[in-house]
């Protein structure tokens, strides 16, 4: 293998590991963002569920259509 061979691959290496690099930036950065998506919709999701809960009657009876009491 000749200095020349020897340069070409070092420069081959080093252009796909600079490529390589990018790749794992832009992926860390893209996964950050999903985390903070995930984080602000788990606590949508608790808010909602909390609404939901005050809602339902607390003895987890089903409330019923009751009929006025002038009927």
């Amino acid at each position: 293998m000749t200095d020349n061979d020897a340069q070409a691959r070092i420069e081959a290496l080093e252009i796909r590991l600079a490529h390589q690099e990018a790749a794992i930036d832009e992926l860390t950065h893209t996964l950050l963002k999903q985390e903070t998506h995930i984080r602000e919709h788990t606590e949508t999701l608790q808010r909602l569920e909390l609404q939901v809960r005050a809602l339902a009657p607390a003895d987890g009876e089903q409330a019923t259509d009751e009929k006025p009491p002038h009927y």
